[in-house]
């Protein structure tokens, strides 16, 4: 069975990709270009699927904009 999982990337100030599948609580990796953070994320959701079984139970609902006050 395959699924599509929602893989949300960031690049840091020192230009690494910081990259996280919100459907599973703490699924983080990272990498120096884009092709290897997603090949790393990958193994980070092959490694927890091998070990917790895919239940679907949560859904990655989006991406909002918060805007606050810094001193």
């Amino acid at each position: 069975m395959r699924r599509h999982l929602t893989i949300i990337m960031e690049q840091d100030s020192d230009g690494i990709f910081i990259v996280e599948c919100p459907s599973f609580k703490g699924c983080r990796s990272y990498g120096e270009t884009i092709e290897e953070a997603m090949d790393n994320i990958r193994e980070a959701v092959e490694a927890y699927l091998g070990e917790t079984p895919f239940t679907g139970d949560v859904t990655f609902i989006g991406v909002r904009d918060l805007e606050v006050n810094v001193a």
